[in-house]
């Protein structure tokens, strides 16, 4: 029995919360290694992975009529868009990760120096007032 979604709009998607039993959650693995639901990216690139098997068998299968090698090839079809998904995804997330720490950084060095003499948004005048 599934929960209601809920939508995060950081990610903008819509997260599905699996409640088994009332109060525990049993996480879904992948052939009992990948955890599907707490890896990030793993699960679109499975379900990317699986269209481009469909997409690239079931093409071969309608050029050529070859049942066995249309198998192979959407096989390999799953093995390259599955591995092109991940690595793209997994790229973009620790971009997003390097950047939210950045900011996190530049936030507290704000915080920190904020009205102080070591702010750098604060103009420091050199006793420019002449006397006469």
């Amino acid at each position: 029995q599934c929960g209601r979604p809920r939508f995060d709009p950081w990610v903008g998607k819509i997260l599905w919360r699996r409640k088994w039993h009332g109060r525990r959650s049993i996480p879904f693995k992948l052939l009992g290694i990948l955890d599907v639901e707490n890896i990030p990216c793993a699960r679109d690139s499975v379900l990317y992975g699986s269209l481009g098997s469909v997409v690239a068998g079931l093409g071969h299968f309608l050029l050529t009529s070859r049942i066995r090698r249309s198998c192979d090839v959407g096989v390999g079809g799953f093995i390259v868009v599955t591995l092109g998904c991940w690595f793209h995804c997994r790229y973009n997330y620790a971009k997003l990760r390097i950047q939210e720490r950045l900011a996190r950084e530049g936030i507290k060095n704000k915080i920190l120096y904020e009205s102080t003499h070591l702010d750098p948004a604060r103009k420091q005048t050199n006793g420019g007032s002449s006397s006469s």
